[in-house]
């Protein structure tokens, strides 16, 4: 692999690509590249690039990757476990979700929670991801029952479950307050949370989305307690629907603020919006996902105004598809997301790229662009980096 190659021919691509953009477009990315952090006009400024200028963005976001990150993507073996798909809140841009009278509703017995556990240890996982619908009459302290049935099963299974709105309806189910059910769950084996549920963190846009959703004060409330606990958490944002890219700078800088408090998030996660199969998309609210340069801008963008604070950007490679993510893992993201095992939510939204990629198929994909591939665990730390060796040149 020619990792000095990509080096140079990164910095010529830069050099080439700020003279095209307008004066005051130059500026601000010259400012990125010294390490300066950006405000929100200024990412204001980037986040409505279009055309030949999105361009220079990815070019700058991607010679930023490089610095911070250097040439390792990283990806985690993992398995998802919807532990069911019956939901009361009704969000329109979700097709997962059924009613408990629904011919195809689910529930999954603990016992069937433990055997996929147990199966995705001998496969190979690292985590398990545990998230589902939200039931009416669940029993109050059923979040904490799946964390034991899980550390039960296999005891060193990092287990990364349950989003802010989950952890919210547990909180309603128990009475409990807040940070007294995080270390409940916390000493009964939850490692890390999902940041999911986020959407997009403005109340107008939320509204839109879903009306039963937690508020943006409530999700930000449970990451900041769960980090105040030592509970890491990840952030996400799902974006091709109603939002502008106004929305993408105002969530990016209050993640960057709450990072500044509490350094508790690990990554940054752009979800794209998958409309196939989404009543907000049949309905006419949604447009139809995001384009190709919607995704590579707003990765880039995430790289620079993030920089020095949450420094892994991940791509999703479910909902992207192999091609578009790595394009956009050219364009200032380090992480190509986890294996999956077994990916329901975005798959019956409409999409196609799969319910599950080997680790090897990571490594072929990375070795492609000319990186070099890296198993991680949850929490960012290497557990393996692979021979950077290849036989084909970087794309």
């Amino acid at each position: 692999m020619k990792i000095a190659a990509n080096l140079q021919v990164s910095q010529e691509r830069v050099e080439r690509l700020l003279p095209t953009v307008a004066p005051h477009v130059a500026q601000v990315l010259e400012r990125a590249m010294a390490g300066h952090e950006l405000s929100r006009d200024e990412g204001l400024t980037l986040g409505m690039l279009t055309g030949s200028d999105v361009e220079a963005l990815t070019a700058v976001a991607d010679h930023v990757r490089r610095e911070v990150k250097g040439e390792i993507i990283t990806y985690v073996v993992n398995r998802n476990i919807n532990f069911t798909n019956v939901c009361f809140i009704g969000c329109k841009f979700c097709s997962f979700s059924t009613s408990a009278r629904a011919a195809n509703a689910y529930n999954l017995s603990f016992e069937e929670i433990a055997r996929r556990t147990i199966e995705a240890h001998e496969l190979g996982a690292t985590e398990v991801c545990v998230q589902g619908g939200l039931p009416r009459g669940l029993d109050p302290f059923y979040y904490r029952d799946i964390l034991r049935t899980v550390k039960q099963a296999v005891p060193d299974m990092h287990t990364h479950a349950f989003s802010p709105m989950e952890m919210t309806y547990g909180t309603e189910l128990t009475g409990m307050s807040l940070r007294d059910y995080l270390q409940m769950l916390k000493d009964n084996g939850l490692d890390t949370l999902p940041g999911t549920a986020a959407e997009v963190l403005d109340d107008d846009v939320r509204h839109i989305l879903s009306r039963k959703k937690v508020t943006v004060k409530q999700w930000t409330n449970v990451v900041r307690t769960a980090h105040c606990l030592g509970i890491p958490t990840t952030s996400t944002m799902m974006y091709g629907h109603v939002e502008t890219p106004e929305h993408w700078v105002n969530q990016l800088i209050l993640l960057r603020d709450i990072q500044k408090e509490t350094g508790g998030f690990t990554e940054f996660v752009p979800l794209a919006f998958v409309h196939k199969n989404t009543d907000l998309f049949r309905i006419g609210i949604a447009r139809p996902g995001p384009t190709e340069e919607e995704s590579l801008k707003l990765h880039a963008l995430a790289r620079l105004l993030l920089r020095g604070w949450i420094d892994n950007v991940q791509v999703s490679w479910v909902k992207m598809g192999r091609k578009l993510s790595q394009r956009v893992l050219q364009a200032g993201a380090n992480d190509y997301g986890g294996t999956l095992m077994d990916e329901n939510i975005s798959r019956l939204a409409g999409a196609t790229a799969g319910q599950y990629m080997p680790p090897e198929e990571f490594q072929q994909l990375i070795r492609e662009i000319g990186r070099v591939p890296a198993e991680r665990t949850t929490t960012y730390e290497l557990r393996q980096v692979f021979d950077a060796a290849m036989d084909q040149a970087p794309v």
